[in-house]
Protein backbone atom coordinates (compact mmCIF):
# COMPACT_ATOMS: atom_id res chain seq x y z
CA UNK A 1 0.00 0.00 0.00
CA UNK A 2 1.22 3.32 -0.37
CA UNK A 3 1.93 5.93 2.91
CA UNK A 4 -1.63 7.51 1.45
CA UNK A 5 -3.54 4.03 1.97
CA UNK A 6 -1.69 3.19 5.07
CA UNK A 7 -2.70 6.85 6.93
CA UNK A 8 -6.26 6.86 5.69
CA UNK A 9 -6.70 2.67 7.15
CA UNK A 10 -5.36 3.94 10.47
CA UNK A 11 -7.59 6.95 10.72
CA UNK A 12 -10.34 4.53 9.45
CA UNK A 13 -9.42 2.44 12.83
CA UNK A 14 -9.54 5.70 14.53
CA UNK A 15 -12.59 6.79 13.19
CA UNK A 16 -15.36 4.82 15.25
CA UNK A 17 -13.87 5.96 19.16
CA UNK A 18 -15.68 8.18 21.57
CA UNK A 19 -12.87 10.29 22.39
CA UNK A 20 -13.53 13.36 24.80
CA UNK A 21 -10.60 15.32 26.55
CA UNK A 22 -10.58 12.77 29.21
CA UNK A 23 -11.34 8.89 29.22
CA UNK A 24 -11.14 5.44 28.05
CA UNK A 25 -11.84 6.99 24.77
CA UNK A 26 -8.26 8.53 24.53
CA UNK A 27 -6.38 5.54 25.91
CA UNK A 28 -8.07 3.59 23.56
CA UNK A 29 -6.89 5.42 20.20
CA UNK A 30 -3.25 5.70 22.21
CA UNK A 31 -3.37 1.76 22.30
CA UNK A 32 -3.92 1.53 18.63
CA UNK A 33 -1.12 4.61 17.33
CA UNK A 34 1.42 2.46 20.02
CA UNK A 35 1.09 -0.49 17.23
CA UNK A 36 2.69 2.30 14.64
CA UNK A 37 4.91 4.02 17.51
CA UNK A 38 6.41 3.41 20.78
CA UNK A 39 4.81 6.00 23.07
CA UNK A 40 5.16 6.81 26.47
CA UNK A 41 2.09 7.60 27.98
CA UNK A 42 1.28 9.74 30.97
CA UNK A 43 -1.55 10.15 33.37
CA UNK A 44 -2.55 13.94 34.76
CA UNK A 45 -4.73 13.05 38.09
CA UNK A 46 -7.82 14.85 38.19
CA UNK A 47 -7.48 18.57 40.52
CA UNK A 48 -4.01 19.18 39.26
CA UNK A 49 -3.15 22.94 38.87
CA UNK A 50 -1.75 23.40 35.20
CA UNK A 51 -0.94 27.50 34.69
CA UNK A 52 -4.16 28.69 35.34
CA UNK A 53 -6.16 25.83 34.45
CA UNK A 54 -7.48 22.13 36.64
CA UNK A 55 -7.36 18.82 35.29
CA UNK A 56 -11.12 18.06 35.32
CA UNK A 57 -13.01 14.99 36.07
CA UNK A 58 -12.85 11.74 34.03
CA UNK A 59 -15.37 11.20 31.81
CA UNK A 60 -16.64 8.04 30.32
CA UNK A 61 -19.81 6.85 28.49
CA UNK A 62 -21.54 3.24 28.35
CA UNK A 63 -24.49 4.38 26.73
CA UNK A 64 -27.32 6.81 26.09
CA UNK A 65 -30.61 6.60 24.24
CA UNK A 66 -34.10 8.39 23.72
CA UNK A 67 -37.10 6.38 23.43
CA UNK A 68 -40.28 8.42 22.24
CA UNK A 69 -43.87 8.18 23.28
CA UNK A 70 -44.20 4.16 21.03
CA UNK A 71 -41.67 2.97 23.34
CA UNK A 72 -39.29 3.33 20.07
CA UNK A 73 -36.04 4.69 20.30
CA UNK A 74 -35.27 7.68 18.65
CA UNK A 75 -31.81 8.40 18.94
CA UNK A 76 -29.03 6.03 20.48
CA UNK A 77 -25.27 6.39 20.91
CA UNK A 78 -24.68 2.82 19.63
CA UNK A 79 -25.73 4.75 15.96
CA UNK A 80 -22.98 7.91 16.05
CA UNK A 81 -21.27 8.87 19.13
CA UNK A 82 -21.99 12.53 17.77
CA UNK A 83 -25.46 11.81 18.99
CA UNK A 84 -24.85 12.74 23.09
CA UNK A 85 -23.06 16.32 23.95
CA UNK A 86 -19.34 15.01 24.74
CA UNK A 87 -18.92 15.25 28.66
CA UNK A 88 -22.52 14.89 29.56
CA UNK A 89 -22.87 13.99 33.24
CA UNK A 90 -25.61 11.19 33.93
CA UNK A 91 -29.39 11.32 33.33
CA UNK A 92 -32.20 9.63 33.94
CA UNK A 93 -35.82 10.60 33.24
CA UNK A 94 -39.47 11.57 31.63
CA UNK A 95 -39.60 14.68 30.02
CA UNK A 96 -42.15 16.22 27.62
CA UNK A 97 -41.41 17.15 24.01
CA UNK A 98 -40.99 20.55 25.05
CA UNK A 99 -39.06 20.10 27.88
CA UNK A 100 -36.70 17.45 25.92
CA UNK A 101 -35.87 20.03 23.05
CA UNK A 102 -33.53 22.65 24.98
CA UNK A 103 -31.78 19.65 25.36
CA UNK A 104 -31.56 18.96 21.56
CA UNK A 105 -28.93 20.47 19.39
CA UNK A 106 -29.14 20.35 15.81
CA UNK A 107 -28.26 22.57 12.43
CA UNK A 108 -31.23 24.18 10.85
CA UNK A 109 -28.97 25.21 7.97
CA UNK A 110 -27.87 21.52 7.18
CA UNK A 111 -31.09 19.67 8.48
CA UNK A 112 -29.50 16.25 7.71
CA UNK A 113 -26.59 16.39 9.49
CA UNK A 114 -25.76 15.79 13.23
CA UNK A 115 -23.61 18.25 14.91
CA UNK A 116 -20.30 17.77 17.20
CA UNK A 117 -21.06 19.27 20.86
CA UNK A 118 -19.55 19.15 24.28
CA UNK A 119 -19.66 20.60 27.50
CA UNK A 120 -16.20 20.27 29.15
CA UNK A 121 -16.20 22.72 31.62
CA UNK A 122 -19.84 23.35 32.70
CA UNK A 123 -21.40 19.87 32.52
CA UNK A 124 -25.32 19.73 31.06
CA UNK A 125 -26.68 16.74 28.97
CA UNK A 126 -27.76 16.65 25.67
CA UNK A 127 -28.01 15.16 22.80
CA UNK A 128 -27.50 16.80 19.14
CA UNK A 129 -29.54 15.01 15.76
CA UNK A 130 -30.26 15.54 12.78
CA UNK A 131 -32.76 18.92 12.41
CA UNK A 132 -34.74 17.05 9.74
CA UNK A 133 -35.46 14.08 12.31
CA UNK A 134 -36.25 16.57 14.91
CA UNK A 135 -39.05 18.40 13.09
CA UNK A 136 -40.64 14.94 12.49
CA UNK A 137 -40.87 13.75 16.65
CA UNK A 138 -44.37 13.83 18.04
CA UNK A 139 -45.62 15.10 21.55
CA UNK A 140 -45.83 13.04 24.31
CA UNK A 141 -43.59 11.90 26.49
CA UNK A 142 -39.74 10.56 26.00
CA UNK A 143 -37.53 8.55 28.08
CA UNK A 144 -34.20 9.84 28.83
CA UNK A 145 -31.34 7.58 29.62
CA UNK A 146 -27.80 8.85 29.89
CA UNK A 147 -25.33 6.15 31.13
CA UNK A 148 -22.38 8.58 31.55
CA UNK A 149 -19.59 8.59 34.51
CA UNK A 150 -17.72 11.95 35.96
CA UNK A 151 -15.41 11.05 38.48
CA UNK A 152 -12.05 11.73 39.73
CA UNK A 153 -9.65 10.03 37.73
CA UNK A 154 -6.92 11.71 35.32
CA UNK A 155 -6.00 12.99 31.73
CA UNK A 156 -3.97 11.07 29.34
CA UNK A 157 -1.74 11.84 26.53
CA UNK A 158 0.95 10.46 24.96
CA UNK A 159 4.44 11.09 23.17
CA UNK A 160 7.25 9.72 21.41
CA UNK A 161 10.56 11.20 21.17
CA UNK A 162 13.08 10.52 18.29
CA UNK A 163 16.43 11.26 18.97
CA UNK A 164 18.73 13.00 16.92
CA UNK A 165 22.01 14.04 17.03
CA UNK A 166 21.72 17.24 19.07
CA UNK A 167 18.78 17.86 21.64
CA UNK A 168 17.18 20.54 19.41
CA UNK A 169 13.78 19.62 19.26
CA UNK A 170 11.17 19.76 16.67
CA UNK A 171 7.76 19.29 18.02
CA UNK A 172 4.81 17.77 16.17
CA UNK A 173 1.66 18.14 17.68
CA UNK A 174 -1.97 16.43 16.96
CA UNK A 175 -5.02 16.85 19.00
CA UNK A 176 -6.33 13.63 20.47
CA UNK A 177 -10.35 14.71 22.25
CA UNK A 178 -12.42 14.69 18.86
CA UNK A 179 -14.63 11.74 18.59
CA UNK A 180 -15.87 10.58 14.79
CA UNK A 181 -14.54 13.23 13.03
CA UNK A 182 -12.22 11.88 10.20
CA UNK A 183 -11.13 15.04 8.81
CA UNK A 184 -10.81 16.64 12.42
CA UNK A 185 -8.61 14.81 13.69
CA UNK A 186 -8.26 11.49 12.37
CA UNK A 187 -6.53 12.55 9.50
CA UNK A 188 -3.61 14.43 12.05
CA UNK A 189 -3.38 11.75 14.47
CA UNK A 190 -2.66 9.31 11.71
CA UNK A 191 -0.40 10.93 9.96
CA UNK A 192 1.87 11.86 12.66
CA UNK A 193 1.88 7.98 14.19
CA UNK A 194 3.14 7.38 10.87
CA UNK A 195 5.70 10.28 10.30
CA UNK A 196 6.83 9.05 13.50
CA UNK A 197 7.31 5.52 11.91
CA UNK A 198 9.03 6.76 8.78
CA UNK A 199 11.69 8.45 11.27
CA UNK A 200 12.74 5.50 13.07
CA UNK A 201 15.39 4.48 10.22
CA UNK A 202 16.42 7.77 9.42
CA UNK A 203 19.38 9.80 11.42
CA UNK A 204 18.76 12.99 12.23
CA UNK A 205 19.97 16.50 13.35
CA UNK A 206 17.02 17.02 15.25
CA UNK A 207 15.29 15.10 17.58
CA UNK A 208 11.33 14.98 17.17
CA UNK A 209 8.73 14.81 19.32
CA UNK A 210 5.35 13.98 18.80
CA UNK A 211 2.84 14.96 21.05
CA UNK A 212 -0.93 13.27 20.91
CA UNK A 213 -3.26 15.27 23.81
CA UNK A 214 -6.30 16.61 24.34
CA UNK A 215 -6.77 19.72 23.20
CA UNK A 216 -6.06 22.60 24.73
CA UNK A 217 -5.86 21.27 28.42
CA UNK A 218 -3.77 18.27 26.86
CA UNK A 219 -1.36 21.00 25.51
CA UNK A 220 -1.58 23.29 28.83
CA UNK A 221 -0.44 19.98 31.03
CA UNK A 222 1.90 19.47 28.44
CA UNK A 223 3.80 22.99 28.93
CA UNK A 224 3.00 23.04 32.36
CA UNK A 225 5.51 19.64 32.72
CA UNK A 226 7.74 20.45 30.34
CA UNK A 227 8.10 24.53 31.07
CA UNK A 228 12.12 23.22 31.96
CA UNK A 229 13.24 21.94 28.76
CA UNK A 230 10.59 24.12 26.32
CA UNK A 231 13.52 26.37 25.22
CA UNK A 232 14.67 23.45 23.33
CA UNK A 233 12.32 24.17 20.77
CA UNK A 234 13.15 25.25 17.45
CA UNK A 235 10.42 24.45 15.13
CA UNK A 236 6.97 23.50 15.76
CA UNK A 237 3.97 22.43 14.24
CA UNK A 238 0.49 21.37 14.66
CA UNK A 239 -1.76 18.83 13.09
CA UNK A 240 -5.11 19.36 12.11
CA UNK A 241 -7.39 18.72 8.91
CA UNK A 242 -4.96 17.55 6.65
CA UNK A 243 -6.78 14.84 4.83
CA UNK A 244 -9.32 16.59 2.65
CA UNK A 245 -9.41 17.87 -1.00
CA UNK A 246 -8.71 21.57 -0.13
CA UNK A 247 -5.09 23.55 -0.61
CA UNK A 248 -2.87 23.31 1.99
CA UNK A 249 -2.58 25.93 4.44
CA UNK A 250 -0.18 26.76 7.08
CA UNK A 251 -0.84 29.58 9.53
CA UNK A 252 2.42 31.11 10.96
CA UNK A 253 3.28 31.35 14.33
CA UNK A 254 3.25 33.73 16.78
CA UNK A 255 6.82 35.52 15.34
CA UNK A 256 5.74 35.20 12.26
CA UNK A 257 9.17 34.63 10.71
CA UNK A 258 10.86 31.85 12.62
CA UNK A 259 12.48 29.27 10.32
CA UNK A 260 9.47 27.00 10.61
CA UNK A 261 7.13 29.99 8.98
CA UNK A 262 9.71 30.60 6.37
CA UNK A 263 10.64 26.63 5.66
CA UNK A 264 6.63 25.89 5.53
CA UNK A 265 6.21 29.22 3.38
CA UNK A 266 8.53 27.90 0.58
CA UNK A 267 7.33 24.69 0.42
CA UNK A 268 3.75 25.67 0.33
CA UNK A 269 5.12 28.27 -2.45
CA UNK A 270 5.20 25.78 -5.10
CA UNK A 271 1.75 24.09 -3.88
CA UNK A 272 -1.16 25.35 -6.21
CA UNK A 273 -3.64 27.48 -4.28
CA UNK A 274 -1.82 27.07 -0.81
CA UNK A 275 -2.41 29.34 1.74
CA UNK A 276 -0.35 31.57 3.89
CA UNK A 277 -2.31 32.94 7.33
CA UNK A 278 -0.63 35.00 9.78
CA UNK A 279 -0.93 34.39 13.73
CA UNK A 280 -3.80 34.77 15.48
CA UNK A 281 -4.80 33.42 19.25
CA UNK A 282 -7.81 31.34 17.73
CA UNK A 283 -7.44 28.09 16.64
CA UNK A 284 -5.81 24.67 17.77
CA UNK A 285 -2.76 24.21 20.36
CA UNK A 286 -0.29 26.84 18.49
CA UNK A 287 -2.34 28.98 20.58
CA UNK A 288 -1.16 27.57 24.09
CA UNK A 289 2.70 27.06 22.44
CA UNK A 290 2.37 30.50 20.92
CA UNK A 291 1.52 31.95 24.01
CA UNK A 292 3.82 35.45 25.14
CA UNK A 293 5.08 33.28 28.25
CA UNK A 294 6.18 30.69 26.03
CA UNK A 295 6.76 32.13 22.48
CA UNK A 296 7.41 28.85 21.00
CA UNK A 297 8.63 28.73 16.97
CA UNK A 298 5.18 26.99 16.37
CA UNK A 299 2.80 27.05 13.00
CA UNK A 300 -0.20 25.32 12.24
CA UNK A 301 -0.33 23.04 9.19
CA UNK A 302 -4.03 22.22 8.19
CA UNK A 303 -5.68 21.78 4.62
CA UNK A 304 -9.27 23.07 4.72
CA UNK A 305 -9.31 25.70 7.50
CA UNK A 306 -10.60 24.79 10.61
CA UNK A 307 -14.58 26.22 11.10
CA UNK A 308 -14.81 27.50 7.42
CA UNK A 309 -16.00 24.32 5.77
CA UNK A 310 -19.68 23.31 6.35
CA UNK A 311 -18.74 19.65 6.83
CA UNK A 312 -16.71 20.93 10.34
CA UNK A 313 -18.03 19.32 13.12
CA UNK A 314 -20.51 17.49 11.63
CA UNK A 315 -21.42 14.22 11.35
CA UNK A 316 -20.23 14.84 7.60
CA UNK A 317 -17.02 15.31 8.85
CA UNK A 318 -16.75 11.06 7.98
CA UNK A 319 -14.15 8.79 6.06
CA UNK A 320 -15.71 9.75 3.04
CA UNK A 321 -14.66 13.12 3.81
CA UNK A 322 -10.84 12.38 3.73
CA UNK A 323 -9.01 10.59 0.98
CA UNK A 324 -5.44 8.49 0.63
CA UNK A 325 -4.38 10.96 -1.50
CA UNK A 326 -4.49 13.98 0.36
CA UNK A 327 -2.94 12.62 3.11
CA UNK A 328 0.01 11.16 0.86
CA UNK A 329 0.09 14.88 0.03
CA UNK A 330 0.02 16.36 3.75
CA UNK A 331 2.62 13.76 4.38
CA UNK A 332 4.72 14.76 1.77
CA UNK A 333 4.84 18.07 2.19
CA UNK A 334 5.45 17.58 6.20
CA UNK A 335 8.78 15.27 4.62
CA UNK A 336 9.50 18.26 2.70
CA UNK A 337 10.00 20.62 5.67
CA UNK A 338 11.54 18.01 7.51
CA UNK A 339 14.33 17.48 4.65
CA UNK A 340 14.78 21.35 4.73
CA UNK A 341 15.20 21.85 8.40
CA UNK A 342 17.81 18.66 8.16
CA UNK A 343 19.58 19.70 5.12
CA UNK A 344 19.62 23.58 6.03
CA UNK A 345 23.51 25.05 6.06
CA UNK A 346 25.63 28.18 5.33
CA UNK A 347 28.27 27.33 2.58
CA UNK A 348 31.14 30.06 2.17
CA UNK A 349 32.28 30.08 -1.81
CA UNK A 350 36.20 29.14 -1.40
CA UNK A 351 36.98 31.33 -4.79
CA UNK A 352 34.39 34.08 -3.84
CA UNK A 353 36.49 36.41 -6.30
CA UNK A 354 34.42 35.92 -9.74
CA UNK A 355 32.64 32.93 -10.90
CA UNK A 356 35.19 29.94 -11.31
CA UNK A 357 35.40 27.98 -13.89
CA UNK A 358 33.04 25.72 -13.65
CA UNK A 359 34.25 23.11 -17.68
CA UNK A 360 37.74 23.28 -16.77
CA UNK A 361 36.58 20.90 -13.30
CA UNK A 362 33.71 19.07 -15.52
CA UNK A 363 31.03 20.33 -13.44
CA UNK A 364 29.07 20.89 -16.21
CA UNK A 365 29.32 17.18 -17.54
CA UNK A 366 28.89 16.02 -13.84
CA UNK A 367 25.44 17.75 -13.98
CA UNK A 368 24.26 14.75 -16.13
CA UNK A 369 21.16 16.87 -17.81
CA UNK A 370 18.97 18.03 -14.62
CA UNK A 371 16.68 15.09 -14.85
CA UNK A 372 19.47 12.68 -13.87
CA UNK A 373 21.17 14.87 -11.13
CA UNK A 374 18.62 17.24 -9.49
CA UNK A 375 20.93 20.42 -10.10
CA UNK A 376 20.72 22.67 -12.70
CA UNK A 377 23.69 25.20 -13.95
CA UNK A 378 21.39 28.38 -12.39
CA UNK A 379 21.34 26.30 -9.12
CA UNK A 380 25.55 25.94 -8.96
CA UNK A 381 25.48 29.63 -10.04
CA UNK A 382 23.03 30.74 -7.21
CA UNK A 383 24.57 28.61 -4.86
CA UNK A 384 28.20 30.07 -5.64
CA UNK A 385 27.07 33.41 -5.65
CA UNK A 386 25.33 33.74 -2.10
CA UNK A 387 27.88 31.48 -0.36
CA UNK A 388 29.28 34.46 1.39
CA UNK A 389 28.83 32.83 4.52
CA UNK A 390 25.73 35.06 5.35
CA UNK A 391 23.31 33.28 3.04
CA UNK A 392 21.64 29.80 4.40
CA UNK A 393 20.82 27.20 1.86
CA UNK A 394 17.09 28.23 2.71
CA UNK A 395 17.45 31.71 2.53
CA UNK A 396 19.13 30.83 -1.30
CA UNK A 397 16.03 29.33 -1.66
CA UNK A 398 13.70 32.43 -0.78
CA UNK A 399 16.22 34.92 -2.53
CA UNK A 400 16.53 32.68 -6.13
CA UNK A 401 13.05 30.99 -6.37
CA UNK A 402 14.70 27.71 -6.97
CA UNK A 403 13.19 24.33 -5.00
CA UNK A 404 15.26 23.83 -1.52
CA UNK A 405 16.00 20.75 -3.34
CA UNK A 406 18.15 21.47 -6.22
CA UNK A 407 19.76 23.93 -4.33
CA UNK A 408 21.11 21.65 -1.73
CA UNK A 409 22.08 18.75 -4.25
CA UNK A 410 23.98 22.15 -5.73
CA UNK A 411 26.02 22.74 -2.73
CA UNK A 412 26.74 19.19 -1.83
CA UNK A 413 28.30 19.23 -5.35
CA UNK A 414 29.98 21.88 -4.94
CA UNK A 415 31.56 21.05 -1.81
CA UNK A 416 32.64 17.64 -3.66
CA UNK A 417 34.39 19.69 -6.14
CA UNK A 418 35.82 21.65 -2.96
CA UNK A 419 34.47 25.05 -4.08
CA UNK A 420 32.59 25.60 -0.62
CA UNK A 421 32.90 25.23 2.76
CA UNK A 422 30.80 25.22 5.93
CA UNK A 423 31.02 28.83 6.84
CA UNK A 424 32.18 29.04 10.36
Amino acid sequence: MSVGQDIYALAKQLFPICRSITGHGVRQTLDILSAHVNLERHEVPTGTQVFDWTVPKEWNIHSASIRGPDGQTVVDFVDSNLHVVNYSPPFKGTLTLEELKPHIHTLPDQPQRIPYRTCYYAPTWGFCMAHDHLTKLPDGLYRVDIDTELRDGSLTYGEYLHRGQTDREFLLSAHICHPSLANDNCSGLALLALLARSLKARHTRYSYRFLFAPGTIGSIAWLSRNEDRTHLIDHGLVLSCVGDAASPTYKRSRRGDAFIDRAMAHVLGREAGAKLMDFSPYGYDERQYCSPGFNLPVGMFQRSVHGTFPEYHTSADNLDFISPEHLEDSFRILTDVIDIVEEDWTPLNLLPKCEPQLGKRGLYAALGGQKSSGVTSMALLWVLNLADGQHSLLSMAERSNLPFKELAAAAMLLSEYSLLTAAL
